[in-house]
């Protein structure tokens, strides 16, 4: 393995808006790996055009957004630089970024064996800076040497060894990109935030129980995190993180109702 080479690591399932304007941003790596999961649109077909010389594409089919952690193993069983950085497909490489990440692999020579990346979060197609969505820091540049891959359904972690450091440049992702996807997501997550929250043995959703984490929630977003001052787009936000709270607890109480129902 070339010290100073480095692959990225792309996730993608139906991307076709977003995937182009990805990969442009990832050229000046070494080699490209494209985790396809559960993709039916043309975004391998434009991945194709973009980097033809140097894409890596894994196709893979399973259940929507509950196998993060495989989809990220599969790229990293596919690559053979030393260096690895993960990006999605609603993300981009800045160029700051990338320019701060070549410097690096040019001159390291410390213990640090991974990196922490900051994000610019942008709702509903508008930059965020409250509520928990600056500096965002998400773990996704690695020594190959010391990373084992990762691990957890949806909240995934890199199995990693040593030291980090933290980059100064971010990345830009281009979350919640409108209600319907946000909507979507709500529907896959909070059935896997519900089955984890159960599996751990939670106790019995009671009505107040409702109250309590609506209230708490929006406390911590609105006014702790003063995500009111992103505008409407802040209202936006936390009135959905709101309604993600009250589903996770409600598909909580229809687990524990029908196990309760199975036992009788």
């Amino acid at each position: 393995m070339t010290d100073n080479q480095i692959s990225i690591i792309v996730l993608a399932g139906n991307e076709q808006a977003m995937i182009g304007d990805c990969l442009k941003s990832c050229l000046w790596a070494d080699k490209i790996i494209l985790v396809a999961a559960n993709s039916t649109d043309n975004t391998i077909d434009i991945a194709k055009t973009i980097v033809p010389s140097k894409l890596t594409i894994i196709r893979t089919f399973d259940e929507y957004n509950k196998n993060f952690s495989k989809w990220r193993n599969l790229g990293f069983q596919s690559t053979t630089t030393k260096w690895l950085l993960y990006v999605d497909a609603d993300e981009r490489v800045t160029p700051d970024l990338a320019l701060e990440i070549k410097k690096l692999l040019k001159f390291h020579n410390t213990d640090t064996n991974y990196y922490v990346i900051p994000r610019e979060n942008y709702y509903l197609g508008l930059r965020v800076k409250y509520g928990g969505s600056y500096p965002d820091y998400v773990k996704r540049l690695f020594l190959k040497p010391h990373f084992s891959g990762f691990t957890g359904i949806l909240h995934e972690e890199p199995i990693v060894t040593g030291s980090f450091g933290y980059l100064n440049f971010p990345l830009r992702h281009f979350t919640h990109r409108d209600l319907s996807s946000m909507l979507t997501k709500t529907m896959a997550w909070t059935d896997v935030e519900a089955t984890k929250i159960y599996q751990q043995g939670h106790p019995p959703v009671v009505w107040w129980r409702f109250f309590r984490m609506i209230l708490t929630k929006f406390w911590q977003r609105f006014f702790c995190q003063q995500m009111w001052r992103d505008g409407v787009v802040g209202w936006i936000s936390v009135i959905f993180e709101v309604f993600d709270t009250f589903i996770i607890y409600a598909r909580l109480w229809e687990l524990q109702n029908s196990s309760l129902s199975k036992s009788k």
